[in-house]
């Protein structure tokens, strides 16, 4: 709690590394309910703009390298649940 947490996502792809990338974090609390997507890239970072996780998702992933992870800032309890992160570099999913 308080601390900043880093969720680490990472990938191999068979196909090269293009703009076509995409890369999809979702979270479902704990407690069960709707999956939400939290943070979407596609060639630059898109955080999301509404919900819990407003304002506190940072990109440090480097899609040259394998790497789709992030962090966020100011965890609380409330924030304990699943997170998903997808990567589709196409054709290759």
């Amino acid at each position: 709690v308080g601390e900043q947490v880093l969720l680490k996502c990472s990938f191999k792809s068979s196909s090269p590394i293009t703009d076509s990338l995409l890369v999809d974090w979702t979270y479902r609390p704990l407690a069960g309910g709707q999956m939400e997507t939290i943070f979407h890239y596609q060639s630059i970072p898109h955080p999301t703009t509404v919900g819990k996780f407003k304002d506190r998702i940072s990109w440090l992933g480097n899609v040259a390298k394998g790497d789709a992870s992030i962090a966020i800032q100011s965890p609380e309890l409330s924030d304990n649940g699943t997170f998903i992160c997808s990567v589709k570099n196409p054709p290759d999913v």
